[in-house]
């Protein structure tokens, strides 16, 4: 538990350039972190840590490579950390501790600057360590979007509405097993083998602690209790969709519709391709535009009817509709990155880095402990770590022997999917990509923006116990 002694301490430290000098501009954008009250609907109001005392966290747009600069403001008790997700900007003002990232002390203010790249749909949301306590780090409503603006569309649409899923009122449980058909590809014999022998290995024989939550909502919205989407037959929407979740993997459909996907995390696909839903690991994002061509009130939610019916949704309505919105299940859908993405092997690289993955049922006093390659990640030594030399291309190769699905996320760079579900892809560029439960996933990345790289799962009880590593470069 290293990560929380350096929290602890970080109260007392003092940020150089923290406090703005007499008379300097006025930040483009200022953050404010406090405890606040969500009106999720009615007879459900929480109270949560937020962004300006909202949630989400306002939508912050930005001009790619026009500098910036944010003002954030820490109001609560607890030091805090602001992550620009998917931006390759310089560590120190990424927001991990772990690249060296100043935090931003209890009642205290940062200002950082950076050049926002690259263009598209990014997020910024907290990075500090949540262990066993569910009021802090992404458990919190402490996430909002940002939209890079680019210098060219890559679809044609009327408007464009951003949507964030987030669930709220989080508990511990034991066990719980995500859904395997989320994702394209079967489960590889070996890499099961593995898994099971980590099992008979483990003290603990009982699954670890996993999260669940009570409360659901779209826009810190629970379904019927928003305002609904407005659309007029014949208009195309472009909808920005991110997963804000701190562990779920969600999907959202449309009844009747069908969404033409043009961005993911941010990043124009190769081939734009036509699907009945929408899966996202956890930080992930999708650009899809929907032409509104089928007249009615409808239920646009999760696949899931008990997180649906507990407020993942929301309710698109056309013009001159009335009546209660209604909800059909799509037919199964495989998501399968290969879709959006060119038939053939990505660029040789000069160099493989092997990652494999291990779950230790229990074995942090309850909590799973994760590995990569035999070792949980340790801020003491900053292990296990790997070593970039500036201007190579890297392919980084995860064999997954647990049966969870793990969103894994570079930070300060973005990577061409290589190998995934089995298939050879290449030109679909992410910052998140989920792996499944006894599967293989290739990536690649370019060295191209010196200084420490955090590579972690994005589900918080996964990096939390030991799902991270870092690179550098030599």
């Amino acid at each position: 538990m290293n990560r929380r002694s350096l929290l602890q301490q970080a109260g007392a430290m003092v940020l150089a350039g923290g406090v703005p000098a007499f008379g300097q501009t006025p930040a483009d954008h200022t953050l404010r972190i406090a405890t606040g009250l969500i009106e999720l609907a009615p007879d459900h109001t929480i109270s949560t840590t937020l962004y300006n005392g909202q949630f989400p966290g306002p939508l912050l747009r930005m001009r790619e490579g026009r500098r910036v600069t944010v003002d954030i403001h820490n109001d609560t008790d607890t030091p805090e950390l602001v992550h620009w997700h998917g931006q390759t900007i310089p560590p120190d003002v990424d927001g991990a501790s772990e690249e060296g990232s100043p935090f931003i002390p209890p009642h205290g203010m940062r200002r950082v600057a950076f050049e926002p790249k690259p263009a598209g749909f990014r997020f910024y949301h907290t990075h500090v360590p949540a262990y066993g306590d569910l009021n802090r780090g992404s458990y919190t409503g402490l996430a909002g979007p940002v939209y890079i603006e680019p210098k060219d569309n890559p679809g044609a649409y009327d408007r464009e509405i951003f949507l964030v899923l987030k669930e709220f009122a989080p508990v511990f449980s034991r066990g719980g097993d995500m859904d395997m058909d989320a994702l394209a590809g079967t489960p590889l014999p070996a890499l099961q083998r593995m898994g099971l022998a980590a099992d008979d290995a483990a003290d603990e024989k009982a699954k670890g602690f996993e999260v669940s939550y009570d409360l659901f909502s779209i826009n810190g919205r629970m379904l019927g209790h928003g305002e609904p989407i407005r659309v007029k037959p014949g208009e195309r929407v472009l909808f920005h969709v991110l997963n804000a979740s701190a562990t779920e993997i969600r999907s959202l459909a449309l009844p009747g519709h069908v969404f033409r996907v043009i961005a993911l995390d941010g990043n124009p696909v190769p081939v734009q391709a036509d699907v009945p839903v929408l899966w996202l690991g956890t930080a992930e994002r999708v650009s899809a535009v929907v032409a509104m061509n089928h007249p009615g009130v409808w239920v646009m939610g999760d696949l899931a009817d008990d997180d649906r019916g507990h407020g993942m949704g929301v309710v698109v309505e056309y013009a001159g509709r009335g009546g209660k919105p209604a909800w059909r299940k799509p037919k199964p859908f495989h998501w399968d990155y290969a879709r959006f993405g060119r038939s053939g092997a990505a660029a040789v690289p000069d160099e493989t880095i092997e990652m494999t993955i291990v779950k230790h049922n229990g074995a942090l006093n309850g909590f799973n402990r994760w590995t990569i390659n035999g070792e949980a990640f340790s801020m003491d030594s900053m292990k296990p770590g790997f070593t970039l030399h500036e201007g190579r291309r890297y392919r980084v190769k995860l064999r997954n022997a647990s049966d969870d699905i793990h969103p894994v996320h570079l930070h300060r760079h973005s990577f061409e999917l290589a190998h995934i579900g089995g298939k050879a892809t290449s030109g679909v560029v992410k910052d998140v990509a989920m792996l499944g439960g006894f599967q293989e996933l290739a990536f690649d990345f370019v060295a191209g923006n010196p200084g420490p790289s955090l590579f972690h799962c994005h589900q918080q009880l996964h990096m939390d116990f030991g799902f991270m590593a870092l690179f550098d470069y030599g």
